[in-house]
């Protein structure tokens, strides 16, 4: 999980200028068919949930508690260890009634941002279960050696992965203002989604002004914007096998794919018989490669080249992820890849596999 995803996720808001209400917020519910046990209560701090308090049902099932709450901050109610709610609290009281007999019966009432949290908590079970469903086939094809099955479940992968994008950005759209779509904000990979992520973020800061959580968001936003979407990519400048230094910018008006791979990465020399049919597809098209090797001695990358066939661009400093072009472009786990415009701006991120040939088709034919 990325740093975005932590912060968002598990923090809660800080404000210098605390917005005016009466500072208390009411925890009240109903609950049905309680096995043994309790209800904990916890509030989410930098990195983790901290509990408050243990609160008990009365002899009609009935809960009330009572929160300070002056800033916008988000909660968790552990249901018997069976059931967990999470709730975003700031100005409204909360209501929450389930039974336990009905798993689909929880209700909330009262805080709006609260009722916002359902829809993220329904995406991430509706998810959750597709994400089974595949790694469960993807095991028995691995266990049947059974390839062409594995080559679709990660095509299907990918796609559930695009879908449940437009998904997410679908709730937050419809959240509004709400401070709750920080929660989903965090479901979205940031390198494909900046341009949402940075004007959500934006919107939500001129209605929470300095707080803390956001002001993160916004610093690691800034981080990242020299690799967003339209953005000219930096330069790279490394040598070849050859000890040639050689310069991204030298494929300047070819549409280029910055390829960040290494002999060590299986999933890397997996994809380069994909890489190898596209680039003699459309290298005459204008397409060309960059591959950036990740590699710690030179013998096994020059092996790795020659034994895949990739006739492309090739540079390394041979400094494993401490190489600069790693660090320039921020990555912390291989494949990676990066698809620029004749112009040398950023189109595309991590496309392999059916996803590239797609975006080559859109391209060029």
């Amino acid at each position: 999980m990325n740093a975005i995803v932590l912060v968002v996720l598990l923090s809660f808001f800080s404000c210098e200028e605390k917005q005016t209400n009466d500072g208390k917020v009411e925890i009240s519910g109903t609950i049905d068919n309680a096995p043994a046990g309790a209800i904990i209560l916890s509030q989410f701090t930098d990195s983790r949930p901290v509990v408050l308090d243990t609160l008990q049902l009365d002899s009609k099932g009935k809960f009330s508690y009572e929160v300070a709450v002056d800033i916008p901050t988000f909660y968790e109610l552990n249901l018997y260890g069976q059931k967990s709610v999470r709730l975003a609290l700031f100005h409204e009281d909360v209501m929450v009634d389930y039974d336990f007999s009905n798993p689909a019966s929880l209700v909330i009432e009262g805080s709006k941002d609260s009722q916002e949290m359902v829809k993220i908590e329904k995406l991430m079970e509706a998810y959750q279960a597709k994400v089974n469903s595949l790694n469960e086939a993807y095991y028995k094809a691995m266990s049947e050696n059974d390839t062409e099955t594995i080559k679709q479940i990660q095509a299907d992968a990918m796609a559930l992965e695009s879908n449940q994008s437009s998904e997410v950005k679908n709730v937050i759209n419809s959240m509004g203002d709400s401070f709750a779509s920080l929660a989903a904000i965090g479901l979205l990979n940031p390198k494909n989604e900046f341009q949402f992520m940075d004007s959500l973020v934006a919107k939500l800061d001129e209605k929470y002004p300095e707080t803390k959580s956001i002001v993160q968001l916004k610093q690691q936003l800034d981080e990242m914007r020299a690799l967003s979407m339209g953005q000219i990519a930096p330069e790279i400048e490394l040598p070849n096998p050859a000890g040639e230094t050689v310069k991204l910018s030298d494929l300047r008006g070819k549409y280029v794919m910055i390829d960040f791979w290494a002999a060590w990465c299986k999933p890397c020399r997996e994809e380069n018989p994909n890489v190898v049919k596209l680039y003699n597809e459309y290298k005459e098209k204008g397409f060309e490669v960059f591959g950036v090797s990740l590699d710690r001695t030179k013998e096994d990358w020059v092996d790795a080249i020659a034994e895949d066939g990739l006739e492309w661009t090739q540079v390394s400093d041979l400094q494993y992820f401490n190489s600069a072009a790693a660090e320039l472009y921020q990555i912390d786990a291989i494949p990676a890849t990066y698809l620029i415009d004749p112009e040398g701006k950023i189109i595309g991120k991590d496309l392999r596999g059916p996803s590239l040939r797609a975006k080559l088709e859109e391209i060029f034919d």
